[in-house]
């Protein structure tokens, strides 16, 4: 069953949050956490915006910054 976009990345958000909270409560955890959640939570954001291009030409680099979300929450992790 091929499951919509916007809840694949609504269950990403929810399992990067537990990620994050399964980290330790020290500086580097918090760090790590902290950035996790902004870049993890982002990608299912910046889905929805492209999802409200105006155009092609609107919607193609708003979906670039969807996969450089992606790309920057597996660095982090």
């Amino acid at each position: 069953m091929k499951r919509d976009l916007k809840q694949r990345t609504f269950d990403f958000s929810l399992r990067v949050m537990r990620l994050a909270a399964a980290l330790p409560n020290t500086r580097s955890g918090r760090t790590l956490a902290n950035q996790i959640i902004r870049s993890g939570t982002s990608v299912g954001a910046n889905d929805r915006a492209a999802k409200r291009a105006k155009s092609t030409k609107d919607f193609i680099p708003k979906m670039g910054t969807v996969e450089e979300e992606c790309d920057k929450t597996i660095d982090w992790m």
